[in-house]
């Protein structure tokens, strides 16, 4: 063994010691792997920076966005919730769930898909009395899955890739993961559909993000236009696609009259709507219902200062020495004057007996405000008003773009899948449309990058080039090869599918796989094989780590509102990582034969 080798698997070990521990952030940990790679001279000056330019971090960058993009818009989320209402039993509800977060894992980024579907989840157990427990885990792991469709679904795609370029001159491209991760995904959502049962039922999650506020609904006016498809239909109709998540306490219509509505009575154009709601759950029914709040639009149509000036949407609290203590929204002239919109209001358990633009405000009272952001960082503080935690407030934004993102983003594959762009350009191009055209604004496109995911990436890919120019790959390979090189060829794929399925959860999916993959074509190449079969396996076992909740963050993402514990994990991950790696491991071999190495260059 010389001392670059040594250094080598110092590191290597260093890296996985550390990530097991979990004490030290994981971009922290693949930093210093990468300066004492760089220090030790294993890691040439010229390439220590290489991984920041890599075609796979636009990939990974872009695709985040896009996803945040497709998010934002409700899209997805409208026809989901429509669904959900019409399904009562328990395994069609998460088999539903779960085959959307994995099919849909295939073309947005798998974490993206996950936190998207989450809070129809939570909400589908609740709503219908059941554990939240059962429902979560599910989703978490067919999003590992959904992932292993596409090149872009997760990270290891994307990074065994570039292992397959240095080791045979070109890379995978788009699809060529599907021929096995669309029918593996099947079988996993078969699986997951009724193996939920296997999960506790006793476990209580924490509050999500937009639960941990305690405060209660807001009091919002909302106006019927006239292409609304709800004119005709009955206030229970309404009430129902909120399914007891939004209330409408009062129908203002006859010149102000204002009437307390029962659930029978039918909805008109014009009528003014007094909703009480979640800002949360009220942006699905506005949309649906086809709704306006009032004078959004008005405030929409303003001009921006400038480039950075966007419309943005605040929770705040008044203060008692604000200014607005005792004063209307119209007295105070909030539109014209600060050019700033009082979308709704919220004050304890009390029900507002006037219009939002007569409602006096009260100390502690707190708002929901629309403005430009220039307007919103200057007048808060002029108003007393304390700015809240921010959350995923969706009401106030322009509806006419909905499908956009989702057009955008099948667009982009399509040119990427016919060979007229390449994937990082494609992915690129994308992400700055969608911004360009307002659906995110490039605050919120920053916002949306996973940056800690970003920079580890970044950092990796030269250190796992490292172990495979000091030869230290090749050290490990002779190793698997003495083990393999007893087994058919067929066992030797499963031993190293295995291997970094193992391997994950102490090292991180994406150091795994940049470690692991040249193992696995030195391994392929002692034993006389093509490489493909061996590479497509360390990718799918690195993808595929549903054994503890530190191998992928979908897993850690869960953990929390589903109250998991470590050991809840073997439960169900057990039975569907063995799967994984029988009906991996005979799919990899039908789709990619082991033949010889230079069939697979030929390839």
């Amino acid at each position: 063994m010389t001392i670059p080798q040594a250094l080598s698997f110092a590191i290597i070990v260093g890296m996985m010691v550390l990530f097991a521990s979990d004490r030290i952030r994981y971009d922290l940990i693949a930093a210093v792997a990468l300066c004492c790679g760089a220090l030790t001279g294993i890691v040439p000056p010229s390439h220590v920076f290489e991984g920041f330019s890599n075609p796979v971090i636009i990939i990974i960058a872009s695709v985040l966005v896009l996803s945040r993009a497709i998010a934002v818009s409700g899209a997805i989320e409208g026809v989901m919730r429509r669904i959900m209402r019409r399904i009562r039993s328990s395994t069609l509800q998460i088999g539903t769930l779960t085959a959307a977060v994995t099919l849909l894992s295939a073309v947005i980024k798998n974490i993206g898909t996950l936190g998207m579907f989450l809070p129809i989840a939570i909400q589908t157990a609740q709503r219908r009395k059941r554990p939240v427990s059962r429902y979560l885990m599910p989703l978490a792991f067919g999003s590992l899955v959904g992932g292993t469709i596409t090149e872009i679904g997760t990270s290891p795609n994307l990074l065994i890739a570039t292992v397959r370029q240095e080791v045979l001159g070109t890379p995978y491209h788009l699809f060529d993961f599907a021929p096995v991760g669309l029918p593996l995904s099947l079988v996993a959502i078969a699986f997951l559909s009724v193996g939920w049962r296997l999960l506790p039922q006793n476990r209580i999650g924490r509050a999500a993000a937009e639960k941990r506020f305690a405060i209660e609904d807001y009091m919002t006016e909302a106006v019927v236009p006239p292409a609304s498809p709800f004119i005709g239909k009955t206030i229970a109709d309404l009430e129902d696609i909120a399914e007891g998540e939004v209330t409408v306490i009062t129908v203002i219509r006859e010149h102000d009259r204002r009437y307390i509505p029962a659930s029978h009575w039918t909805i008109f154009e014009n009528d003014v709507l007094v909703l009480q709601a979640d800002p949360v759950a009220l942006r699905p029914v506005v949309d649906q219902a086809g709704l306006k709040l009032l004078g959004e639009e008005e405030l929409a149509a303003l001009k921006p200062r400038d480039k950075d000036d966007q419309l943005e949407v605040i929770e705040a609290v008044v203060s008692p020495d604000s200014p607005l203590v005792g004063w209307t929204p119209a007295g105070m002239h909030l539109r014209q004057s600060y050019e700033l919109n009082l979308l709704a209001i919220s004050r304890g358990n009390r029900r507002l007996a006037t219009r939002l633009r007569h409602t006096r405000f009260r100390e502690g009272d707190v708002v929901v405000l629309q403005g430009r952001s220039k307007q919103l960082n200057e007048n808060l503080p002029r108003l007393g008003c304390l700015p809240l935690a921010e959350r995923n407030l969706a009401i106030g934004r322009p509806r006419s773009k909905r499908l956009l993102p989702v057009i955008v983003m099948a667009g982009a594959m399509l040119l990427i899948a016919f060979g007229m762009v390449r994937a990082e350009l494609g992915f690129f191009a994308a992400a700055t449309l969608v911004v360009l055209s307002g659906v995110l604004t490039p605050k919120e496109a920053l916002d949306a990058i996973d940056w800690p995911i970003v920079i580890m990436l970044a950092c990796l890919i030269p250190v796992g080039e490292a172990v495979k120019d000091t030869g230290a790959a090749g050290l490990i390979a002779d190793g698997l090869t003495r083990v393999a090189g007893q087994l058919p060829g067929y066992l030797a794929v499963g031993v190293m599918l295995i291997s970094a399925m193992l391997i994950t959860p102490m090292l991180h999916h994406a150091a795994a796989v940049l470690v692991m993959g040249p193992v696995a074509a030195a391994v392929a190449k002692n034993l006389g094989y093509g490489p493909d079969a061996f590479l497509m396996a360390v990718a799918l076992g690195a993808s595929c780590d549903f054994l503890t909740p530190i191998g992928h963050q979908n897993n850690l993402l869960v953990m929390g509102p589903g109250g998991y514990k470590f050991a809840d994990y073997w439960r169900l991950g057990l039975p569907l990582s063995c799967i994984v790696a029988v009906f991996g491991t005979s799919l990899i071999l039908i789709v990619w034969p082991l033949g010889s190495a230079m069939i697979a260059t030929a390839r």
